[in-house]
């Protein structure tokens, strides 16, 4: 059984989407990481970097969203483009795009934007402006085709379904004005049952909302060295 370790944030949802569409069974195990639960010693034998998601299945133990979804796509031969080079090139190109560019300078945008503890116009300048950049690039591949490899609908689609769900908290209420065939994307993939069952799996845990000061200690525990 596929022991899925999971919060209610953007990476996560993209694993619950494919194990969702992919029919797979899975036991949801909750990290709760605004009480610190992903520092705990035995999800750090599963994730040394202490981040959701986390993904057990038997003997293997696999962490990072993207990493996870190849591994699903490729355990289970689905949604996943031809198996052609050219076809691979595209995939793993856009797959890498969306780990290293939006989910990055989304997160750093929302965190100098909305978290810091000082406002600081530079960053939020720079990560905003970044963000938005990527997301375009992401709005015209999605005007060339219905799915971002083509017809098809991929992992890749699941992986910038999680983050897209979260736009409007990066880049402000007005993102989807400027990017419309993203917003399309999003309404498309979020209509599908399985995605409505990956929506509503945040609702089987009493997650902590409260955003204290223990919860920052545990969201950001390198700013104990501004008090040291």
């Amino acid at each position: 059984m596929i022991q899925f370790y999971y919060h209610p944030s953007p990476n996560p949802a993209k694993i619950a989407l494919f194990l969702e569409e992919a029919g797979l069974p899975y036991e949801l195990v909750p990290v709760d990481t605004r009480k610190g639960e992903q520092f705990k010693p035995e999800f750090l034998a599963i994730n040394p970097n202490a981040k959701t998601p986390a993904l057990t299945d038997g003997d293997v133990a696999i962490f990072d969203s993207n990493a996870i979804l190849l591994y699903l796509a490729e355990k289970t031969g689905q949604f996943l483009p031809e198996n052609t080079p050219k076809a691979r090139g595209e995939m793993l190109s856009w797959l890498m795009f969306v780990a290293t560019g939006i989910g990055p300078y989304c997160g750093q945008a929302v965190h100098f934007s909305r978290f810091a503890p000082e406002k600081i116009p530079y960053a939020i300048n720079r990560y905003a402006r970044e963000a938005e950049r990527h997301w375009g690039i992401l709005d015209a591949q999605l005007g060339k085709h219905r799915y971002m490899l083509g017809d098809a609908y991929t992992l890749i689609d699941m992986s910038v379904w999680g983050w897209a769900t979260r736009a409007q908290f990066a880049l402000g209420d007005e993102a989807f004005g400027k990017l419309p065939n993203v917003k399309r994307h999003l309404d498309e993939i979020s209509a599908r049952p399985a995605a409505q069952r990956a929506t509503a799996l945040k609702d089987k845990f009493a997650f902590k909302t409260e955003f204290d000061d223990e919860a920052r200690k545990f969201l950001f525990p390198q700013n104990a060295h501004l008090v040291a």
